[in-house]
C-alpha cells in the first residue's frame, strides 16, 4: 500500500505572506489606522443599539480581551455624543423647611458654576453688609433710642415705686438677686431686726400688713417690667430685621431677577432670605468668655455654610454629552456618597457633603462599565439595575442601603436619570446573567459580538499594514519593512490557527510589535526585518516553553515511553494540546488497546477512574457505533476490550484522539503491529469518517520536536484529518523538514486510509458476499470476532470479565 497518496505536500502547510504586493518602503509612509478592524457585525449591532434612545436598550459588549472592545465603543461613542447636546448641571441646596432632605436643582449647563458663584458672592456681601450695618452709628442711635425709653419707663416706674413704699414706711433697695423691701423708723433709718422683735403685737401685725401692700406693689411693678423689656426685645428685633431687610432685599433682588424663571430656584431664594432674617444672631457680636466665643464661631460658620450651593455635576467644560468610562466602579464611585466630619468627636453632615457618583456625571450621556467589575459585588449590581428601573438615583451610603448601620443621615431628594450603559464583558457572563437574571434581559437588550478573526483578504491586509503603522507612530517605534509586516501577517494567521483568517487579537499582535521594535533596537537596525518579528516570536515562545521542554527532556530520558520507530501491535502514539493560559503546546501520548473474548464492550479506563471528560466519553462511546455498523450485521458484537492513555495521570477531555483509540483497538483485533513513528489526531464519527480538530499545528509541531530530539529518519510523521489542511500554519522548521522528505504530514478522510498508512496493509472493502477484501485488515478483524463469536454461542468457554472500576471489588476470571 503505497501512502504517498495522501501525503500533504509542503506548499499546503503554511500560507506566507508574499512582501511583494506593499508599495512601500516602511510603514512610516502609510497613514494610521481609522476605525477598527475584522468586526463588522459588530460595529453595526453598536451603532443600532446607540440610536435607540429607549431606556431598557442599554448594551452588552461581548468579545475577549483584546478585540477591540474599548476601543471601537470609544470611537462610536465620542461620534455620536458629540451630536448630541449638553446635559443639565445638578445642585444640592440646604432644604430651609426639612433640613434632613437636601433639594435637587437643575439648571442649564454651565448655569450650575454661575449660579455657585452668585449665590456665595451675593451671601458674602450680606453678610458683610449686614455686620457692618449693625456696627453703624446710626443702628446703634436707633438701639439706643429704644433702649433710652426703657430706660426712662423703668426709672420713672421705679421712682413712683419708690415714693408709694416711704409712704408705707419702707424703702426700696436694689441688689444684685433683684428689688427688696426694708421698713423704716420714722427718723426714716432702717427698722433692725432687734428692734423689730421689740414692737409690740399689734405694730408688728401692722407693719407686715403694709408690708404685703408694699410687696403687691413690687410684683405689680415687675410684671410691668417684664412686659416693658419683652417689648424693647421685640422693638430690637424689629429693628435688627428692618435693618438687615434693608440690606438684603438689593442683593437678593439680583437673585431673583437672574434666575427669575427657574421656579424651584426662586423659591430657595426666598427660603434663605427668611431665613437669614429668622437668625440675625449669627450676624451680631455677643460678649463672652473665650471658650464661648470658640463655640459660637464654629456655629456661626457651620451655620453660614447652609447658605452656599453644592455643584454635584459640572458639565460647564463640556461642548457634548458626557461619555464616562468607570474603571474602578466601588459604590461610591458609581453612585455618589454622602461623606461625614468630625466635630468634637461627633460625626456630623450636611447638604454640602454630598458628592456625585459615575452615574451623576454620565447622567444625559453614556457610561461604561466592565461587566467583571461590577459582578463582583452584588450591591452594587443591584443598585445599578435599580437605577436603570426607577429612571433617577439617590444618595445614600452603602451600609444603609443593605441595613448595616442605623447612623442618622441625609435623605437628598432624588434626581431623574437619563443615560444609556455600555457593559463590556465576557461572553459567558452575558449568557449566564442572561438566563439567571430577569432583570438584565429586560435592561440590556442590545448584545455586540466581537469576533475573534477575520478573512484573510487584501482589505484586511491593508488594514494590519495601517494598523503597524499606528502602533509604530503612537509608541514611536521603528517602522517595520515590508518583510516583517508579512511576517506579522503570517503570525496573525498562526494565532487563529487558520490559512484564511486574521485574528482579531490585537493586543497579541501589539506584544510582537514591541517586542520586534526591541529586537531591532538592540541590534542597532533603522527598520524592523523579518528576521526581528521572528525573533520576537521565538523568544516569546521561549520565555513559556520551559513546561513543555521538561516533558520533552522526559521522553528523551524515557521516563515518559514514547516509541518513534519499530512496530507495535495495539498501540500507536495520539497527540493532545497543553493549554498554560499564554501558551500551548502540542505532546504525543501513548495510546494502548488490549481486545479479548467477553461480552463487556469497549471499556475506558480512564472513564472509569474518572478522568474522562463527557466529549472524550463521548468520542470513547461512539467507537462502539463503528464496530457494530462495521462488524456486527451478522452476528452479534463479541467482545472485551480495554482502552487507555498510558502515563496519563491528569483529566483528557475531547474527541480529538478517537481516531487513534480506534486504530489501536482495530490492531489489537486483527494482530497487525502499527509504525510507532507515526503518529494520529483526528476526530471519528459511527460511520468512519475523520472529523477535524483543533490545535492541529501545536500538536504537529509537538511530535516533530520529539522525534527531531529522538532523530529523523523520513518515515515518522503525522496523521491528521483532510479537512485540518486550511488550519496548518506550521513553524518554518517543520515545513523545511517535509520539502526534505525528513518528516511527514498525512491528511486523511476516513479510518481505511489511515489503517493503510500505519500498518502498510490494505483496509479491505466489503464485497457482495457481506466478507471483506481477503487478509486485509477488516477482514482480519472480521473473522477473529466471528470465531469469537462462534465460542460464545457453542457454550464452549462463558466468561465473566472483570470491569475494573475505580471503587469496585476485583473479580477472577472464572469457567461456568
Amino acid at each position: 500500500m503505497d501512502s504517498r497518496a495522501y501525503r500533504v505536500n509542503a506548499r499546503y502547510l503554511h500560507k506566507k505572506c508574499n512582501p511583494s504586493i506593499f508599495k512601500f518602503k516602511s510603514t512610516a509612509e502609510i497613514e494610521p489606522l481609522v476605525g477598527i478592524i475584522g468586526q463588522d457585525r459588530a460595529v453595526h449591532s453598536l451603532s443600532f443599539g446607540l440610536d435607540i434612545s429607549d431606556s431598557t436598550y442599554n448594551i452588552y459588549l461581548a468579545g475577549i480581551l483584546g478585540t477591540g472592545r474599548t476601543t471601537l465603543i470609544r470611537e462610536l461613542l465620542q461620534k455620536k455624543a458629540s451630536s448630541e447636546p449638553v446635559p443639565s448641571d445638578w445642585c444640592y441646596v440646604h432644604n430651609f423647611k426639612n433640613p434632613d432632605s437636601p433639594k435637587a436643582i437643575k439648571l442649564p449647563a454651565g448655569k450650575g458654576i454661575a449660579f455657585k458663584k452668585d449665590v456665595s458672592v451675593e451671601i458674602e456681601k450680606v453678610t458683610k453688609q449686614i455686620v457692618r450695618a449693625f456696627e453703624s452709628e446710626d443702628f446703634d442711635y436707633k438701639k439706643n433710642e429704644i433702649l433710652n425709653v426703657f430706660v426712662e419707663q423703668t426709672n420713672a416706674m421705679y421712682l413712683q415705686l419708690e415714693e408709694e413704699a416711704r409712704s408705707q414706711g419702707f424703702a426700696i433697695s436694689r441688689t444684685q438677686s433683684g428689688i427688696s423691701t426694708i421698713p423704716l423708723k420714722k427718723n426714716g433709718e432702717a427698722l433692725s431686726q432687734e428692734e423689730y422683735m421689740a414692737m409690740p403685737e399689734d405694730e408688728r401685725a401692722e407693719l407686715m400688713k403694709k408690708s404685703s401692700i408694699v410687696q403687691e406693689k413690687l410684683n405689680r411693678a415687675f410684671r410691668k417690667f417684664k412686659e416693658l423689656e419683652k417689648n424693647v426685645k421685640a422693638r430690637i428685633k424689629d429693628l435688627e430685621q428692618e435693618t438687615a431687610r434693608s440690606v438684603t432685599v438689593l442683593h437678593f433682588a439680583r437673585l431673583f431677577n437672574k434666575y427669575r424663571m427657574f421656579a424651584d430656584i426662586v423659591e430657595y431664594l426666598e427660603d434663605m432670605q427668611q431665613d437669614l432674617l429668622n437668625n440675625i444672631d449669627l450676624f451680631i457680636k455677643r460678649e463672652g468668655s473665650w471658650p464661648a466665643y470658640l463655640f459660637q464661631h464654629i456655629d456661626r460658620r457651620a451655620s453660614l455654610r447652609r447658605y452656599q450651593v453644592n455643584l454635584i455635576v459640572d458639565n460647564s467644560q463640556l461642548d457634548h454629552a458626557p461619555v464616562i468610562f468607570e474603571n474602578n466602579p466601588t459604590y461610591s464611585n458609581l453612585f455618589g456618597q454622602i461623606e461625614y466630619e468630625s466635630e468634637f468627636g461627633i460625626l456630623a453632615t450636611d447638604f454640602s457633603k454630598i458628592k456625585a457618583g459615575s452615574v451623576h456625571k454620565a447622567n444625559g450621556g453614556y457610561l461604561i462599565l466592565y461587566a467583571s467589575s461590577i459582578l463582583k459585588n452584588f450591591y452594587i449590581w443591584e443598585t445599578l439595575k435599580k437605577v436603570l428601573k426607577n429612571q433617577e438615583i439617590k444618595v445614600e451610603n452603602v451600609t444603609k442601603v443593605f441595613g448595616l448601620s442605623n447612623m442618622e443621615t441625609l435623605e437628598p431628594e432624588s434626581i431623574p436619570v437619563n443615560l444609556k450603559i455600555v457593559l463590556i464583558g465576557e461572553p459567558i457572563y452575558y449568557y449566564l446573567l442572561y438566563e439567571y437574571d430577569e432583570d438584565f434581559r429586560k435592561l440590556f437588550k442590545i448584545k455586540v459580538d466581537f469576533d475573534v478573526e477575520m478573512d484573510r483578504n487584501r482589505v484586511h491586509i491593508d488594514e494590519h499594514v495601517h494598523f503597524i503603522a499606528s502602533v509604530c507612530k503612537n509608541k514611536n517605534l521603528v517602522h517595520f519593512s515590508p518583510r516583517a509586516v508579512a511576517a506579522v501577517i503570517d503570525y496573525s494567521s498562526r494565532l487563529v490557527g487558520d490559512q484564511r483568517k486574521l485574528t482579531t487579537l490585537f493586543n497579541k499582535l501589539v506584544e510582537i510589535i514591541y517586542e520586534a521594535d526591541s529586537w531591532a533596537k538592540k541590534e542597532g537596525a533603522s527598520i524592523v526585518e523579518d528576521r526581528h518579528v521572528k525573533r520576537a516570536i521565538e523568544e516569546k515562545r521561549y520565555r513559556s516553553a520551559m513546561i513543555e521542554e521538561k516533558i520533552r527532556s522526559y521522553i528523551k530520558e524515557h521516563s515518559l515511553i514514547i516509541n518513534v520507530t519499530g512496530e507495535k501491535i495495539g498501540e500507536l502514539n495520539g497527540l493532545a494540546v497543553y493549554d498554560m493560559g499564554d501558551y500551548s503546546f502540542g505532546k504525543p501520548v501513548r495510546i494502548t488497546a488490549k481486545t479479548f473474548m467477553g461480552e463487556k464492550g469497549l471499556i475506558n479506563i480512564e472513564r472509569e477512574i474518572r478522568l474522562s471528560g463527557t466529549i472524550h466519553s463521548k468520542g470513547v462511546l461512539t467507537l462502539n457505533g463503528y464496530l457494530g455498523a462495521q462488524y456486527a450485521q451478522d452476528k452479534p458484537l463479541t467482545l472485551s476490550a480495554s482502552l487507555t492513555f498510558e502515563q496519563s495521570y491528569q483529566g483528557i477531555e475531547g474527541d480529538s484522539a478517537s481516531a487513534a483509540e480506534l486504530f489501536a483497538l482495530l490492531s489489537s483485533l486483527a494482530e497487525v503491529p502499527i509504525k510507532q513513528g507515526i503518529a494520529v489526531t483526528g476526530s471519528v464519527n459511527q460511520n468512519g469518517e475523520i472529523q477535524p480538530v483543533g490545535g492541529v499545528n501545536q500538536k504537529i509541531e509537538g511530535f516533530f520536536k520529539v522525534c527531531k530530539d529522538q532523530g529523523l529518519d523520513g518515515r515518522q510523521g503525522v496523521i491528521i484529518p483532510r479537512k485540518n489542511i486550511p488550519h496548518l500554519m506550521l513553524d518554518d522548521e517543520v515545513v523545511e523538514a517535509v520539502k526534505s522528505k525528513k518528516f511527514n504530514i498525512w491528511a486523511v478522510d476516513h479510518v481505511n486510509e489511515g489503517l493503510e498508512i500505519l500498518t502498510g496493509i490494505e483496509a479491505g472493502e466489503r464485497n457482495q458476499g457481506g466478507g471483506f477484501t481477503p487478509g486485509s485488515i477488516h477482514a482480519r478483524v472480521d473473522d477473529k470476532l466471528r470465531k469469537w463469536s462462534s465460542r460464545q454461542k457453542s457454550g464452549k468457554y462463558r466468561y465473566n470479565y472483570n470491569v475494573y472500576r475505580h471503587s469496585g471489588p476485583i473479580r477472577r476470571r472464572r469457567r461456568l
